[in-house]
């Protein structure tokens, strides 16, 4: 996901390697309850370069505590599992604090890898409403948001222009334009991340949100994913492939190829995270100022999108506590989230950052990408997340290339998610 790959690409994953949290009265290792001292902090692909400077004006004011930057792989899955297996070595791993994936608090929790944090050391009350759900499990704060993110629609607005047609705002509507105009400019009419891993997870829930429906409930303890609800979400993506105004070419998309394609011009309308929409619209873009961003359409009106972003909590190993919660309070304040948006290009979580004039000015998609935040959801919560989402991809992945159909990828995501909530 794209925050990971830039926030990393639209999924980055920043992991705070502290050596030192105390704030719940843990002794550190030389036996003296403190908590405060030097930080390793690792991040998944600091693609545009941001997070060392603001390292460095930490670093600048607090001597005695010095946080040294490592970077993890690129990709979200190999960042997950080193993660783990640092995590699994209990007081012999690196990490500290972890900027994990908004889908990977509650496994991370259910698994006592991370603490939970106190909310009165955080101001949880001035971020986006809905990104503070992803950082809790079983009524508990295991993590602070950090990055936010929400899907949008990028449209070519020079060519729905040219038509008279508005962007659309109902699934009949993009489907109608992606079959009637796409093909008069030689485009292909919709695309979003279809590779199966783990952005076809996000796009078939935000297909089954749309369509108010859900996959989860309770924790993951209940499978609610067998409804017609679900059955429609995922009929839309099938059919689009099946009829051809979604491209047979989409099933091989993650973030960056199906932006590439849109940047190519081969796209009418793509589903991708607003970095997409910022690398389109920069100086020098072939489609610079014939771009536009709506939030994700659904069957009767505006979508659902699914939260992505990233939270950081503390490894429940850590060894200098106090210092990890106030390093995390500094990556979360307004000045910082600030700078997170305006030199990392990633949407923050303070909830004022989205009506700033000067902001809105330079980054024109905030009030859009803010309803959509406003209206998003989390992926579904379970402990055993990892597996939840790999029975989605595989299931929509044999429904998007007609090996099962709609109504029967439904009833078999029941059964294996049932099989997985037993366990």
């Amino acid at each position: 996901m794209r925050w990971i790959r830039a926030a990393g690409r639209g999924l980055l994953v920043l992991v705070v390697v502290l050596t030192g949290y105390v704030a719940s009265g843990a002794r550190a290792e030389d036996g003296t309850v403190g908590g405060r001292g030097p930080l390793t902090i690792a991040t998944a692909g600091d693609l545009t370069g941001y997070l060392g400077p603001l390292l460095q004006d930490w670093n600048r004011t607090h001597p005695a505590e010095q946080v040294t930057l490592v970077e993890l792989p690129d990709s979200a899955d190999e960042t997950r599992a080193q993660m783990i297996t640092d995590l699994r070595g209990g007081s012999r791993g690196r990490f500290d604090v972890l900027n994990i994936d908004v889908a990977w608090t509650s496994e991370f929790a259910a698994a006592g890898w991370i603490r939970p944090l106190p909310r009165d050391r955080f101001p949880l009350g001035t971020f986006l409403p809905p990104v503070v759900d992803t950082a809790t499990y079983d009524g508990r704060l295991y993590a602070v948001p950090y990055v936010t993110n929400a899907g949008l629609l990028l449209y070519r607005k020079d060519v729905l222009a040219k038509e008279g047609v508005p962007p659309p705002r109902t699934w009949a509507e993009l489907e109608r334009a992606a079959r009637t105009v796409a093909p008069k400019y030689g485009l292909d009419g919709y695309a979003g991340q279809f590779l199966p891993y783990e952005g076809l997870t996000v796009n078939a829930a935000e297909a089954v949100y749309s369509a108010g429906g859900t996959i989860l409930g309770d924790e993951g303890e209940r499978v609610t994913v067998n409804s017609d609800a679900a059955r429609e979400g995922i009929d839309f993506l099938a059919r689009g492939v099946r009829e051809g105004w979604i491209p047979q070419q989409a099933l091989t998309y993650k973030e960056e190829e199906s932006k590439q394609a849109f940047l190519d011009g081969r796209l009418l309308f793509l589903r991708n995270w607003p970095y997409a929409y910022a690398a389109a619209s920069a100086v020098g873009s072939p489609l610079a100022g014939k771009v536009g961003a709506v939030p994700l359409p659904g069957p009767d009106g505006p979508g659902t999108s699914v939260l992505g972003g990233s939270n950081l909590a503390v490894s429940s190993h850590a060894r200098h506590p106090d210092t990890a919660a106030r390093l995390i309070a500094y990556l979360t304040s307004e000045p910082v989230q600030r700078q997170v948006l305006t030199r990392g290009a990633l949407p923050p979580v303070r909830a004022a950052l989205y009506e700033d004039p000067a902001l809105v000015r330079d980054f024109p998609y905030l009030p859009t990408l803010r309803a959509g935040v406003l209206a998003a959801a989390p992926r579904p919560k379970s402990p055993r997340y990892d597996q939840v989402s790999l029975v989605v991809q595989a299931v929509v992945h044999d429904a998007t290339t007609g090996r099962q159909t709609p109504e029967g990828a439904v009833r078999r995501l029941a059964r294996e998610l049932a099989a997985i909530s037993s366990r």
